[in-house]
């Protein structure tokens, strides 16, 4: 179970932690054998493209675990916490049913591709699976607020009902 534990609550951040240091060192390498070894490495530049590829897809998951998405509150200002909590669901349901579309379609697309890269000769099936395993991420991440905020709504609710009793009684 700590294991598990884990894993929801550090898995995003150790992939991109890792993806980070990737495409810097392969970066610094290719700049490095470009200037001060008149030379240059072939397969740098798609290393680096790839790995900010999924960096990108799996950042977005780590982002909905954080809360740290983009989101327009304006709105959301007009409104007491339930109010506010049931807005933010509405937004995550919105959120998770485009998530959900572009896993499948993007699912689609990795199953029919059958070219490689030009440099790595890599199955361009890798490259392609990054927005299906990211947004597959995300929609873990987005059914896990969808419950939290359930939760909370639930608590209002029984804390409210806890309070009015506790008028009838007096």
């Amino acid at each position: 179970m700590k294991a598990l534990k884990w894993l929801d609550e550090h898995f995003e951040e150790y992939i991109l932690i890792f993806l980070s240091v990737v495409t810097v060192a392969v970066v610094f390498l290719q700049v490095f054998m470009r200037y001060a070894l008149s030379s240059s490495l072939v397969w740098s530049e798609e290393v680096a493209r790839y790995a900010f590829i999924w960096m990108i897809y799996i950042g977005v998951s780590y982002a909905v675990k954080k809360n740290k998405h983009l989101a327009v509150d304006a709105f959301k200002t007009l409104f007491e916490e339930k109010g506010k909590l049931i807005i933010g669901m509405i937004a995550n349901i919105c959120f998770l049913v485009f998530v959900v579309v572009l896993s499948y379609y993007g699912l689609d697309i990795v199953l029919r591709v059958t070219r490689e890269s030009a440099a790595l000769l890599l199955p361009m099936e890798w490259v392609y699976a990054a927005p299906v395993v990211g947004l597959t991420l995300t929609t873990i991440r987005l059914l896990q607020q969808l419950f939290k905020q359930g939760m909370r709504i639930k608590k209002i609710d029984s804390n409210k009902t806890g309070i009015q009793k506790e008028r009838e009684v007096v």
